[in-house]
């Protein structure tokens, strides 16, 4: 080398800390995209991110050829470096050369490009691609014998590499995908989002309208008060039972009633025509089951029933939609029929009402993993049936008995505007 010119020298060490700098920025560049914001670039056919993607399909290739190529210019600018050492300063100029070049290439050729990859992979990778399909493709041979060797190597230790590139996400980690998208994501489908991901950790126990509460047609009524009933019901399809709610007959659909009465004079018989048959659904299933469930039957209503097939409540398709998109109503007051507000700013509520409710009106934390209901809480919480004036914290949250029966709890009086009451230590010993 002592025939070619410095300068020439020069230029080419310039070069390769260049080249260097590419190789560094690369790896970090591609390793650090946004894998599901590649995959959406690579639909919409753009070049760079349908290169990207096929080199991170076999990250082993990319990686090899990427160090390849890294410590190939690297050694390379070594052996040039210690030339221009040699021939500006003698043998002194090796140690003053190798220093220098550290510097250098820590700087110029990994910190920097790192950093900038680091913080803009889009920016840096799809280009890099470009060039590094074509590069991957001449390279081969020597980048699949690399691989072959590592192989080898880790065969040997008891290493697996298989499944290692997986970008599979659980529902906790999307979960936190969705929080973290900003303004990306409107706030309010954010909110629905989420709420579907909270489809699984809900039953049908959780939003299902009690079995105390639910309308039905007693066949065995005269048939003047159905008649009434039909025409004055606020509800689209009601089941029809016999005697009680634990006998069901079947499901009526208002619809096929009122043209069963503009044919004519219609009779009991006649409206037993239109009774379809019931959809029953075991306690405990998840509403994201559920959903999917309506859908395969093409039903928008059920009914509850428990291991002993005693009907505990009824769901409707709407009430698990409202558990995603919120109430359809945006009227407070109007939002639930259980929750009255009084001139004062308290509340009397109905005991009747679920806990999923009662938490999502006041922005509690009430547990839902145990009763269903406030009735039930209150009962659990005090072990009998509380007399009327009775005060208790649930959860912190101050609650007074207003009304109750022989055998539950009818109304409680709830003020929001005081302040949750934490349990000290004490209190909790005592517990």
């Amino acid at each position: 080398m002592d025939d070619i010119p410095l300068w020439v020298l020069f230029s080419a060490l310039f070069l390769l800390i260049v080249f260097s700098a590419f190789f560094s920025g690369s790896e970090t560049g591609l390793m650090s995209i946004n894998r599901y914001r590649l995959r959406h670039l690579a639909d919409q056919r753009h070049r760079g991110a349908m290169r990207a993607q096929r080199l991170l399909e076999r990250p082993e290739r990319l990686i090899g050829l990427i160090l390849l190529g890294n410590n190939f210019v690297n050694i390379l600018a070594s052996a040039i470096a210690t030339v221009i050492g040699l021939r500006l300063l003698g043998e002194t100029g090796i140690a003053v050369a190798t220093f220098a070049l550290t510097i250098v290439v820590l700087i110029f050729a990994e910190v920097t490009p790192k950093t900038i990859a680091a913080l803009h992979p889009e920016k840096y990778a799809l280009p890099a691609a470009l060039v590094l399909e074509p590069l991957l493709k001449l390279l081969y041979p020597l980048v699949w014998l690399i691989n072959r060797i590592t192989d080898g190597l880790f065969r040997i230790l008891g290493i697996r590499t298989d499944g290692g590139g997986q970008m599979d996400l659980s529902a906790e980690e999307l979960r936190v995908v969705v929080n973290e998208a900003g303004a990306m994501i409107p706030r309010r489908h954010q909110q629905m989002l989420l709420s579907i991901l909270d489809l699984e950790k809900a039953t049908v126990e959780d939003i299902m309208v009690p079995r105390n509460e639910i309308v039905g047609i007693d066949i065995t009524d005269p048939w003047e008060d159905i008649v009434k009933q039909l025409t004055e019901s606020q509800h689209t399809r009601l089941p029809v039972y016999e005697d009680d709610i634990d006998h069901v007959i079947g499901m009526v659909h208002l619809r096929r009633a009122i043209k069963l009465f503009q044919q004519g004079e219609a009779t009991k018989d006649d409206f037993r025509q239109v009774i379809h048959d019931a959809y029953f659904i075991p306690e405990g299933v998840p509403l994201n089951t559920q959903l999917i469930n309506f859908q395969k039957e093409r039903r928008r209503i059920g009914l509850v029933v428990n291991e002993y097939g005693e009907i505990q409540g009824l769901v409707t398709l709407e009430d698990i939609l409202e558990e995603i998109v919120g109430e359809f109503t945006t009227d407070p007051a109007a939002r639930s029929r259980d929750i009255h507000r009084q001139e004062d700013g308290t509340y009397l509520v109905d005991a009747s009402i679920p806990v999923r409710e009662l938490n999502k009106f006041f922005h509690w934390h009430l547990p839902t993993d145990g009763p269903k209901t406030l009735n039930g809480l209150i009962i659990e919480h005090l072990e009998s049936i509380p007399d009327p004036g009775t005060s208790m914290l649930l959860d912190g949250h101050p609650v007074e008995i207003v009304q109750t029966s022989q055998n539950a709890v009818k109304t409680v009086l709830i003020n929001p505007a005081l302040q949750p009451i934490k349990k000290t230590e004490a209190d909790e010993t005592e517990d």
